[in-house]
């Protein structure tokens, strides 16, 4: 009896063994088969066409299709080394010792995105991670005094002073780059190449400042037609502050002409962020902020003329309306909640009298004028006739126009009459995205004239076409992408939902208008300009 009932025991022990391995092995299958392709370690599924295509709904060819898909497999074959490389963004960018270690610094990781985000994967792209030209002396901005040392004034101040006045000094092994205020580290950054590195530490910190700074002073920005601000921070940081005049949610009239339009605030935080998801970064940071109108401007405020317009509404709360040519009367008050009010905070540029720019009237200016019409509008060969004017005439200065071009069309903003570039560096630099206040007003209805100089020189750099791409893929559809982008402000949500879907509808467009331009190529080349590798 009792050697039965061992081996008894026995064989329901090895049946529940049995059972047990059968019951792993189903969970794995079922994992399996249950895991979404975007989750699976390869994200090669060469039988997906519109991985690389433009979005459902386009009208492009099918050949021109398989003809995308070709060349960004072909870019990400012939450019595997980037991603095995040891930091290709740092590749040329040689510093010093003693020298500000901007580049130094700038393999600390995708500017605060968390790891597992879209944003991050999107940086980690080797589209994203093609290696700017060698940085010499002549490219930088500024060249910068090594042994100017700056430190606090005190443990409690927010003030900085050149060493020969500071009460204290860093710890020994510090360059003096360790010492700078962070919108000093970004003015010093600067170079021919770009405005701001991809993966740039300094970004986090930056936007943080712009947000949170103590304001010290408040006063109103000369020229324009509304009403802005700059604000001076303890550091002598400043920022350039715009108000809110609109909810999210309010599209422009129809019956309103584009120069008429109100500047938004989240447009130029939006525009920010769209500006580096594009891989342009030719817009300086910029944060949202909360402001309290009376602490943060009326009572800091040395502008006599803005002083004028602060009253009392009689709901009670604190408005001020300033001077400018547009909107600046009590009609058009800016009011807060009692006194708080929303903004954009923009890091301002360095000062024209330390650093020059050129402003450039663009080619495709619009006339300004309620019946006028200009050039570029009524002659369908205008391009052939700006190709053969300086500056657009040699370089990538027409290219990169085109950049802007697509950047204005995604956001909507039709005003973009005038450009500008840092003197310096000649024609051979970046354009600066500058005043980005009239984007993002409408999401019912796209502007195609927005996209004539892409439509009629039928031109665009390889890299932007590529990155356009892959941006209306599902891993990186663009309207997620700003999303996450756009969640880390104070302010969010920045755009309303309806913007969001807008940007992937009017990227299908851009898509579009590139593929008719290769249909009536003669070849390829001729509309693509591959500038993969090297500085045009």
């Amino acid at each position: 009896m009792r050697c039965r009932l061992q081996m008894l025991f026995q064989r329901k022990f090895k049946i529940s063994l049995l059972f047990l391995l059968l019951l792993a092995l189903l969970v794995h299958l079922v994992m399996d088969f249950a895991l979404p392709t975007a989750h699976r370690p390869c994200g090669c599924d060469t039988k997906a066409p519109k991985a690389v295509g433009v979005l459902s709904g386009s009208p492009m060819p099918a050949g021109l299709k398989k003809l995308s898909l070709r060349i960004l497999q072909d870019f990400s074959g012939s450019n595997g080394s980037l991603e095995k490389s040891s930091q290709p963004w740092r590749v040329g960018l040689h510093v010093r010792a003693g020298e500000p270690g901007v580049q130094q610094q700038h393999e600390e990781g995708n500017a605060g995105w968390t790891k597992g985000s879209k944003l991050a994967a999107l940086f980690e792209h080797p589209l994203y991670n093609i290696p700017i030209p060698e940085v010499t002396e002549k490219d930088k901005l500024f060249i910068v005094n090594p042994m100017e040392k700056f430190s606090l004034h005190s443990s409690g101040s927010d003030e900085w002073v050149s060493s020969s006045k500071a009460e204290t000094l860093l710890p020994t092994g510090k360059t003096a780059y360790d010492t700078y205020p962070t919108w000093l580290k970004f003015h010093v950054g600067i170079n021919r190449y770009e405005l701001y590195p991809r993966r740039d530490p300094l970004l986090p910190t930056l936007l943080r400042d712009l947000a949170t700074q103590r304001i010290v002073s408040s006063v109103q920005k000369s020229g324009g037609t509304q009403l802005k601000l700059i604000m001076t921070f303890p550091n002598y940081g400043q920022a350039l502050f715009k108000p809110m005049k609109q909810t999210r949610d309010q599209e422009t009239p129809i019956d309103f002409f584009y120069f008429s339009d109100f500047e938004r605030h989240n447009a130029e935080i939006a525009a920010f962020h769209l500006d580096r998801i594009l891989d342009f970064r030719r817009i300086p940071p910029v944060s949202g902020r909360l402001v309290n109108i009376t602490k943060e401007i009326r009572d800091v405020t040395t502008d006599k003329k803005l002083a004028k317009t602060f009253f009392i509404s009689p709901a009670g709360n604190v408005c001020f309306y300033g001077e400018c040519s547009y909107y600046c009367s009590t009609e058009h008050a800016l009011c807060g909640k009692p006194d708080r009010l929303e903004g954009s905070m923009a890091a301002l540029l360095p000062d024209k009298t330390l650093a020059k720019r050129r402003s450039w009237r663009s080619p495709w200016r619009r006339s300004y004028h309620k019946s006028k019409k200009a050039e570029w509008e009524l002659n369908p060969n205008y391009c052939a006739q700006v190709r053969e004017t300086p500056p657009y005439n040699r370089g990538r200065r027409l290219l990169d126009l085109i950049d802007m071009t697509i950047l204005d069309f995604l956001m909507g903003n039709m005003d973009r009459h005038h450009y500008e570039t840092f003197e310096k560096f000649g024609n051979d630099t970046f354009l600066l995205h500058l005043d980005n206040g009239r984007g993002f007003g409408t999401h019912s209805r796209d502007e195609p004239s927005i996209l004539a100089p892409l439509q009629q020189c039928c031109s665009i750099k390889k890299s932007t076409y590529l990155r356009l791409q892959l941006l209306a893929t599902q891993p990186y559809r663009l309207s997620d992408l700003l999303r996450e982008a756009l969640a880390t402000d104070p302010l969010a949500p920045v755009l309303a939902e309806p913007h969001l879907w807008a940007l992937d509808r009017r990227l299908g467009k851009v898509l579009a208008a590139v593929g008719h331009c290769l249909a009536r190529a003669a070849r390829q080349e001729e509309v693509l300009v591959d500038d993969v590798g090297s500085w045009v």
